[in-house]
């Protein structure tokens, strides 16, 4: 049995939206140099939709798939529904990741939620789902295997 699935290599071989924006509305890193996992997303927003998407990410096969697939999930999202991704959804999205590769999953999710918080900083704006959400937070130390339901 192979450890990842088709969607998985498809995301790893060739991934979507690489790369930076030029003048990104938010940008986003999260991840943690101990593990070796690093993740950037840039947004453009446009009408509180993000329009376009980029990553740039360190790490191992799953964290590339996951960057790749998580952008293409909020790119057309409202910047709201883009919030309401959770690493669940872009673990099942990619048809799976073995457990110890879930954190991943939460890179991204993380990367997302800092990059809206980026942008919502520089505009002015403040979204519910951002209510005391600290960027930092537990950078050094996420998890590696706990899915958010």
């Amino acid at each position: 049995m192979a450890l990842y699935n088709d969607i998985v290599m498809e995301h790893f071989m060739n991934p979507k939206n690489v790369g930076e924006l030029e003048n990104p509305d938010g940008s986003g890193t999260y991840g943690s140099p101990v593990c070796g996992d690093m993740m950037q997303i840039q947004i453009r927003v446009e009408d509180e939709t993000i329009v376009d998407a980029k990553f740039k990410t360190f790490g191992c096969g799953s964290a590339i798939a996951s960057s790749s697939m998580a952008t293409s999930m909020i790119i057309g999202k409202t910047i709201e529904e883009a919030l309401d991704i959770t690493n669940k959804q872009i673990i099942d999205a990619l048809g799976g990741l073995p457990p110890v590769k879930v954190h991943c999953s939460v890179l991204a999710d993380r990367a997302i939620k800092n990059a809206i918080y980026d942008y919502a900083q520089k505009a002015g704006k403040t979204y519910a789902a951002l209510e005391g959400y600290d960027p930092n937070e537990d950078e050094d130390e996420h998890d590696h295997g706990d899915i958010e339901e």
